[in-house]
């Protein structure tokens, strides 16, 4: 048997090298700087649902690597999927699960969500102590580098609107401010949502809008982006999960609904149909308690005020209170002036069947209606209510001939 020539050996092995390397699967890599352990570990996660995204202990941990002492990092154990996978790098913290994320101030997030593609590498940066704020992916594709601006988007949302904020809500007195706050925060990432192309990094934007899963405030962002899916990528299970969430028996009553025309027991004793009772051009459905703060504020600063400059003018109020203290209720009413108008409750406290009819579980909340029962507005408070009437009422009043 002649041997086999040495050359032709070293080339067939040179041939395998390469077969193997090019059918090796991509790899998700990286440096982190200021790793200062030596067993830091990063993790990678897939969830597995829509409501697993950005939320702390679920999804599947694909694989984890020790970041070496240079800072390096490898992960190999990846998706092997024709479609797109949302991903989440996670730096794993001292006694903490390894599927831990934090999801409150942005600026110390330990993780960020990517899209892989299989076949794609991707290499990535980062600061150990700043991991989401840090993060950074060579020469992005178009849909990460929408997770990037998005990204972006919502640390400067942050730093505007939350951060460092000190809020004395022990006595409820700064309530409606933290919840306004929130909302102009939360708007960012919606219009977002609202304007991207890209899927998932709109369901992103949709979870970092509620880290809580709670949409109660803002129940139509849900409905908005369910429809603009479920038309552009009908069958996707994540739109799925999204509509079924955007049921209407899930969420409160929508603005453009006409509000259930419910009966309500009043504090005379009599009951009412709320339909029979309606402003001859707007009516507010005011949800409070007398152990609210703010709402017990509302009623003497706001309410009062805009009942004796606009009832005569065409506005109704009706104002339903979550009590179960009947005579707690009627000092609160005599108190604050509200007894200038209706005033309803079935005394069930939590157990409020109305709160339950219209889907609503927080107060201080409101519905604005126009004369025919729709609703044009929710939540409005302060400032911004008295505009609102002020404004609805001028326009809707009939010019005077010339």
């Amino acid at each position: 048997m002649r041997p086999f020539p040495l050359k032709n050996t070293i080339v067939l092995i040179l041939i395998i090298l390469c077969i193997i390397a090019c059918n090796s699967p991509a790899k998700i890599s990286g440096k982190l700087e200021d790793t200062e352990k030596n067993d830091t570990k990063i993790y990678l996660i897939e969830p597995g649902s829509l409501k697993e995204v950005a939320a702390s202990f679920f999804g599947k941990v694909l694989d984890s690597a020790v970041i070496n002492s240079d800072g390096s990092f490898e992960f190999h154990n990846l998706p092997e999927s024709e479609e797109t996978v949302l991903l989440e790098l996670a730096i794993k913290q001292p006694g903490k699960s390894p599927k831990y994320l934090q999801t409150g101030d942005p600026s110390k997030a330990n993780y960020m969500p990517v899209i892989w593609q299989s076949g794609v590498p991707l290499k990535i940066t980062a600061k150990t102590d700043e991991f989401q704020k840090s993060f950074s992916i060579e020469q992005p594709s178009e849909i990460n580098k929408a997770l990037l601006d998005l990204r972006d988007m919502k640390q400067k949302a942050y730093q505007a609107y939350l951060a460092g904020k000190q809020w004395q809500i022990e006595d409820g007195s700064q309530l409606l401010e933290k919840e306004h706050a929130i909302l102009q925060y939360q708007k960012k990432l919606i219009n977002f949502a609202d304007s991207t192309q890209y899927l998932m990094p709109a369901m992103l934007a949709l979870r970092w809008v509620s880290p809580e899963k709670d949409y109660e405030r803002v129940p139509e962002f849900l409905v908005s982006q369910c429809n603009k899916w479920k038309e552009k990528q009908p069958g996707h299970p994540w739109v799925e999960q999204l509509c079924k969430v955007s049921e209407p028996s899930n969420l409160p009553v929508l603005v453009g609904d006409v509000f259930p025309n419910l009966r309500l027991p009043m504090i005379t004793k009599d009951t009412i149909s709320l339909k029979e009772q309606l402003g001859d051009k707007l009516t507010i459905i005011d949800l409070w308690a007398s152990w609210c703060a703010p709402c017990r504020k509302e009623n003497r600063n706001i309410l009062a005020p805009i009942w004796e400059e606009y009832h005569e003018k065409g506005l109704q109020i009706i104002g339903y209170g979550l009590e179960s203290d009947e005579s707690a209720w009627r000092a609160a009413v005599e108190r604050d002036g509200a007894n200038r108008w209706l005033q309803a409750s079935d005394l069930q406290g939590d157990d409020a069947p109305f709160l339950k009819k219209i889907r609503v579980r927080t107060i201080p909340a409101n519905f604005i209606l126009d004369d025919r029962g729709i609703v044009i507005a929710k939540n409005v408070h302060g400032r911004d209510l008295i505009d609102l009437v002020e404004n609805y009422i001028q326009r809707k009043q009939p010019r005077k001939s010339q």
